[in-house]
């Protein structure tokens, strides 16, 4: 049985934990905009290798994140079960990441793909021994709906916080070190400072002692994907996550390419920063709303606004971009909730399980969200690398890119940056439609549970 805690989280508590997703999101924030850029641009790899080289990291993470959720379940110090992880993961998880920006063998392709294949692998790892226990804390730290709903609020709100600064930031970075190792360097170490912080400013609740003997890894799997309220929560993500990615990923071409300001590097930057600060705006009021109307009705929302912000930019012409920033801010309203209501349901499947199993499986459950998000960004960047390169994507000449691209490279850009986030936010308004636990729904499940009641093990 779980232990009640509806007192209300002091600041400094949500503070750190919010701060804790800080680096992850630097670090998946510049792989999102800029990594696929620079193996195709600086490393010289060809687009279908370099996204072949991110989903081998995270075809990886299959074996290594549901490993890692075990383990952190069934970790028990004076520290808790998940804190240890940002202890002693935090370095070599901003080591690992510096070593993504390096190109040890300039105009060497083979050996670079094996060297990157190698680190990819390495940051994958430890990205997941650091995030993974990370995400599984918010059930740790209160039981409250909407403590909960608050916590990731505070969570996203450093996330979207990181990856406005990275975005902004990270070309300007690249052109004072004037070399993307340091660069690489200098944003490994802003990453692995806030996890140390999270560390240190926060607590996790007691947990019982008293969970019998721990179930086979697949027999655990079986139960967490026969929860229903989960199967949604999985659908909706991939929705709502490839939709962010694929949009992430597609940003640097198509302004380059379909766009074409004279300054690409700076547009590039103020856009972003219009979708992602918008979006840390969003995430507050948002949050509020959500307490009035529900996490569903939220999501439906906010991914209306978003669809249309898409279809806009798919009507935009080459040199609109003023209009364009108009549409970053639009979307970055919708994108908000995909940070958000995803995340903030979670933990109230978690209760459900515990209701039905007598045991509570944090690590299950976000091992399988964090493994999602993986293949979500490796999916997006795999995707714009083979679909370029089909096209007849022409890499650019030194530094210069080759703005004169092919016909089909155009239009595969406007359908990757509007089309396809289109379709994928339709069917996630679709599935939340359906989603079945409610405030009320949750309210009794905790009352069962404080009551020490456990009925049939239906999770419908």
């Amino acid at each position: 049985m779980t232990l009640n805690n509806h007192t209300q989280l002091p600041l400094v508590t949500k503070l750190a934990y919010g701060v804790g997703d800080l680096g992850t999101a630097i670090t998946a924030n510049l792989i999102a905009f800029f990594l696929l850029p620079f193996f195709t641009d600086v490393a010289g790899i060809s687009p279908a290798w370099a996204g072949s080289i991110l989903l081998v990291g995270k075809a990886w993470d299959a074996i290594n994140d549901p490993i890692i959720g075990v383990l952190t379940d069934k970790t028990r110090t004076r520290w808790g079960r998940r804190r240890p992880w940002l202890l002693f993961g935090a370095i070599p998880f901003g080591l690992s990441f510096a070593l993504l920006w390096w190109v040890p063998f300039p105009q060497q392709q083979d050996l670079l793909i094996i060297y990157y294949l190698i680190v990819a692998i390495l940051f994958n790892t430890f990205y997941t021994a650091v995030n993974l226990p990370y995400v599984a804390l918010t059930p740790e730290l209160t039981d409250d709906y909407d403590q909960r709903t608050t916590l990731t609020n505070f969570r996203f709100a450093f996330s979207i916080g990181g990856s406005v600064i990275s975005a902004v930031l990270h070309l300007s970075i690249v052109n004072l070190f004037q070399d993307n190792l340091m660069a690489g360097i200098f944003w490994a170490v802003v990453a692995t400072i806030p996890v140390f912080i999270c560390f240190w400013g926060t607590k996790e609740r007691p947990i019982p002692t008293d969970q019998g003997e721990p179930m086979p890894i697949l027999e655990q799997f079986k139960i967490a994907f026969s929860s229903k309220p989960y199967l949604f929560i999985i659908g909706i993500y991939i929705c709502a996550w490839l939709a962010v990615q694929a949009t992430a990923t597609v940003i640097p071409y198509y302004i380059t390419y379909w766009i074409r300001p004279e300054n690409a590097n700076q547009v590039i930057s103020l856009t972003i920063l219009a979708v992602q600060g918008t979006a840390f705006i969003s995430l507050f009021a948002w949050n509020i709303i959500s307490r009035k109307i529900g996490k569903k009705a939220v999501f439906v929302w906010g991914s209306s606004v978003w669809i249309l912000a898409q279809i806009g930019l798919f009507v935009l012409q080459s040199q609109q971009i003023l209009f364009m920033y108009i549409l970053a801010v639009l979307a970055g309203a919708g994108v908000a909730v995909a940070y958000l209501v995803p995340w903030a349901m979670i933990p109230d499947v978690i209760d459900l399980d515990e209701l039905v199993t007598g045991k509570r499986r944090e690590g299950i459950f976000y091992g399988a969200m964090v493994l999602l998000q993986k293949f979500a960004l490796a999916g997006a960047l795999l995707g714009v690398g083979l679909a370029l390169e089909m096209a007849g994507f022409i890499p650019p000449q030194g530094d210069k890119p080759v703005l004169d691209q092919p016909e089909a490279v155009l239009q595969v850009l406007r359908f990757l940056m509007a089309v396809v986030p289109m379709i994928l936010l339709i069917i996630g308004i679709g599935l939340v439609s359906f989603y079945p636990i409610t405030k009320e729904k949750h309210e009794e499940t905790l009352a069962l549970l404080a009551m020490g009641k456990h009925p049939s093990p239906n999770q419908d």
